[in-house]
């Protein structure tokens, strides 16, 4: 696996396009890969057991929008990436590039009790049903509250704990009990090509993102988080977790 990092040059028009639509940057991440993600080998740990149905590899991408001059793209994906053409499109084709590094030596030094820092963007929903006879409907939600609870509720299968505060640091009385902050909450809606309809239909996303700090609970689980995504849409730059070391 490995693991990439590209700035966006967020004053040039074709970085301004692609950033308006998730289907236009799938498209674009898709084609950093000289062969089809899905048929090259995983460099996986071989301490992750056999995958089960989509828990398996593949590409995940997200937009980090640091400040208004610093937007992030993170892949990470089965294959290395070469990212030419967004240098060309939506970078700095005289003094940019991009930033890939082996994942597979991080993924196998997780260990059982570590603590790291998360950054996550996801799309939070939920199965709801208005009457006994109706088939389920996929719903977004919509509050920090409500996004909060999705993400705690994907804890004990996705490997990982988020760590709790200590009561004396915890500002209010209900809702503050995790080193967790939701933001950025954005709805975004955008065409998408159908072959099954021959058409094209509207795609409308709720996405949140997701900061904290996590204790490794299933290394083995966590991993599988990490390379096959969390939640839906990931397709459209969701389910995407990064890590990082905490120091002191």
């Amino acid at each position: 696996m490995f693991l990439t990092r590209f700035r966006v040059n967020t004053a040039r028009d074709g970085a301004r396009r692609l950033l308006s639509s998730p289907q236009l940057l799938h498209g674009a991440v898709m084609a950093s890969f000289a062969e089809p993600p899905s048929s090259v080998p995983s460099s996986v740990p071989s301490a992750v057991p056999s995958a089960a149905a989509g828990s398996v590899p593949r590409v995940l991408w997200r937009i980090d929008h640091n400040s208004r001059s610093e937007v992030l793209l993170y892949l990470v994906g089965p294959q290395r990436p070469d990212l030419t053409h967004l240098v060309e499109q939506a970078g700095w084709p005289t003094t940019g590039g991009w930033q890939t590094y082996d994942y597979g030596a991080f993924l196998a030094g997780i260990a059982a009790g570590s603590t790291f820092a998360f950054r996550l963007t996801a799309n939070p929903v939920h199965s709801i049903r208005r009457k006994p006879d109706e088939p389920t409907k996929r719903t977004a939600h919509l509050t920090q509250r409500h996004q909060a609870a999705w993400l705690l509720n994907q804890q004990q299968r996705s490997g990982f704990t988020v760590v709790e505060k200590a009561p004396d640091r915890r500002l209010l009385p209900e809702g503050d009990e995790h080193e967790l902050v939701v933001h950025r909450q954005h709805a975004v809606s955008f065409g998408k090509n159908d072959r099954v309809k021959a058409g094209r239909h509207r795609v409308t996303l709720v996405t949140a993102t997701y900061d904290g700090r996590l204790r490794v609970t299933d290394p083995d689980a966590l991993r599988r988080t990490l390379t096959a995504g969390l939640g839906k849409a990931k397709a459209y730059g969701c389910g995407l977790m990064t890590l990082a070391p905490v120091r002191g």
